[in-house]
């Protein structure tokens, strides 16, 4: 048959219920453009596909937009891609930056080799690849050939990581002359990225783009000078280990130095939860320890060790949970969906949590509540605590660096600590590790172990958890006295042994398998070690299993 007279086929493509029919082969940049949709990913039948792929059968389509989460990273990571671009066509090779972490509202550059960079010629460049609407194109190479190419063009700690891959051939992106690996999807031409901005800070830039709540506007960049300055120690001092990044915590790996590191790590921890011990003992009037962070954070963990180095001052610690001061069930308020609110300050009884903690620093005797989650009453059993000279609480809980917990309490008799999972390691120069996924990977584990909840609920769970945290917690990180990152360097090549089976129980067909998925992807990064060497007073224990302490 003559090729001009051969008839196309033709397949349904749902969209919202809605059927329509498109040739084989029709590009779902197309679709997009046609249906007029600020799409940056599709799903297909419920598996992520960028804009360049085809239609290949009939189908159930759904538009990923920077309102989702996934379309937030990919729309990130585009625009990352077209920043080194453009700090490349400026400087050529003069500045090698690193691609770090998340700051305040924003992402940290650090602009190794040049210290005085301009920050408008580099927001000018990007504007122009963003208007010229270039295509980047995908690539899939030999990893052999990648290997070589990341030599060639530079990038050391990319060539160091595809060594340790078992796959045989690697995707990579081209942006004109520039090639680059990410850890994820990219959008199909730089024109989708046409909102950012750029601010000078520190010794690099930060790069900020529309929340995913907020998609059509910029913010201003709002620091959080606390936070960054423990994100940078741990970063730096991640360096100076030399596991700055996934390929070179392989080569330790591989080179038999697990022990050794391990153990420097947790010295480093032991070393910085003593400092702050140190800090509380120099106020002198300190009775009130606070310590609030995100989810799996290691609260409990790091108070047990807290405690530990308090004592070693002569002090006398008591834990206290404010999960105990929570209003009985039928007072408890709802939400705007009309679900109970657990998470809310108005679920916990601030009164007579004010009340109690009051007489305890008046040096009277005081019941301390228990609350019964099973019937959702709070219960008195006969636990009296009074505080002597050296008797001091430390107290957890999702409030405890918001004032209006602790309103009627001395400030001077308050000791404020906020503690996260703050990886420091990225995957390589240019892939950061977002610190959710350490906590992600953390609560899954713990949630098998503990609560038998699978792991497909833990991720179904895992955006409200993120809302409650961005309300409840963020808010109020940098009121704290003291900053803690839970998280040791080598904590993913343990945590993959036990994250990777659950993860492979979640079930192609449901909504969760693309996020499962790409956890998995991510795991095949590291190189495992076994726990055996993890000390049974590490933070990790509380998500492992294994620990000295009852978490």
């Amino acid at each position: 048959m003559d090729k001009k007279n051969k008839i196309m086929k033709k397949f349904k493509v749902n969209i919202n219920n809605e059927v329509f029919e498109y040739e084989e082969n029709t590009s779902y940049f197309d679709i997009v453009t046609e249906h007029k949709k600020k799409a940056l990913l599709v799903k297909v039948d419920s598996k992520l596909q960028e804009l360049h792929k085809t239609l290949k059968s009939d189908i159930k389509l759904e538009f990923i937009t920077l309102s989702d989460v996934i379309g937030r990273s990919t729309y990130e990571r585009s625009a990352v891609l077209i920043l080194l671009k453009s700090i490349k066509d400026i400087y050529g090779e003069n500045i090698k930056p690193i691609v770090e972490f998340s700051t305040g509202n924003g992402l940290f550059i650090r602009m190794n080799g040049e210290s005085e960079f301009d920050i408008d010629k580099i927001d000018g460049r990007m504007r122009e690849i963003v208007d010229e609407n270039i295509r980047i194109e995908k690539m899939s190479v030999h990893t052999d050939t990648a290997i070589k190419m990341f030599h060639d063009a530079g990038f050391f700690e990319k060539e160091k990581l595809f060594k340790f891959r078992r796959v045989s051939r690697v995707n990579i992106y081209k942006l004109e002359d520039y090639i680059d690996y990410n850890y994820g999807y990219i959008v199909y031409s730089t024109g989708f990225v046409n909102k950012f901005s750029l601010t000078k800070y520190k010794d690099g830039l930060v790069l900020i783009i529309p929340k995913k709540d907020n998609p059509e506007v910029v913010e201003e960049f709002v620091p959080e000078e606390k936070i960054f300055n423990e994100l940078n120690n741990a970063s730096k001092n991640a360096e100076d280990m030399g596991v700055a990044d996934v390929g070179s915590l392989n080569e330790m790996i591989a080179n038999g130095m697990t022990n050794e590191m391990i153990l420097i790590s947790e010295a480093y921890m032991e070393k910085k939860i003593g400092d702050i011990a140190d800090d509380i003992v120099k106020r002198g009037n300190v009775k009130l320890v606070m310590i609030a962070g995100p989810s799996s954070s290691g609260k409990t963990s790091f108070s047990h060790r807290l405690s530990i180095q308090l004592r070693s001052h002569g002090l006398k610690p008591h834990p206290l949970e404010v999960d105990n001061y929570f209003k009985n069930r039928e007072d408890t308020p709802r939400d705007e969906h009309g679900e109970l609110d657990f998470e809310c300050l108005g679920a916990m009884d601030i009164e007579k949590f004010n009340e109690d903690m009051l007489a305890l620093l008046n040096g009277e005797e005081v019941e301390i509540p228990s609350f019964n989650f099973k019937i959702g009453q709070r219960e008195y059993n006969g636990n009296f605590l009074k505080l002597g000279k050296d008797d001091i609480l430390v107290i957890e809980g999702i409030h405890c660096l918001n004032d209006e917990l602790s309103y009627r309490l001395p400030k001077d008799s308050r000791y404020k600590i906020y503690i996260s999972a703050l990886t420091q390691l990225n995957i390589d120069e240019h892939n950061r590790i977002p610190t959710t996924d350490g906590r992600l990977l953390r609560r899954m584990i713990r949630d098998v172990r503990k609560r038998g909840t699978s792991p497909t609920k833990t991720i179904s769970m895992w955006d409200s958890v993120r809302r409650g945290e961005e309300k409840y917690i963020f808010p109020y990180q940098s009121s704290a006295d003291a900053t803690f990152n839970s998280a040791p360097n080598y904590e993913i090549a343990v945590i993959k042994q036990y994250v990777e089976p659950v993860l492979f129980s979640v079930q192609k067909d449901s909504k969760e398998y693309p996020e499962a998925k790409r956890l998995l992807k991510f795991l095949d990064y590291f190189l495992g070690i076994p726990s055996d060497n993890v000390p049974s007073n590490s933070i990790l224990r509380e998500f492992i299993g294994g620990s000295t302490f009852n978490v």
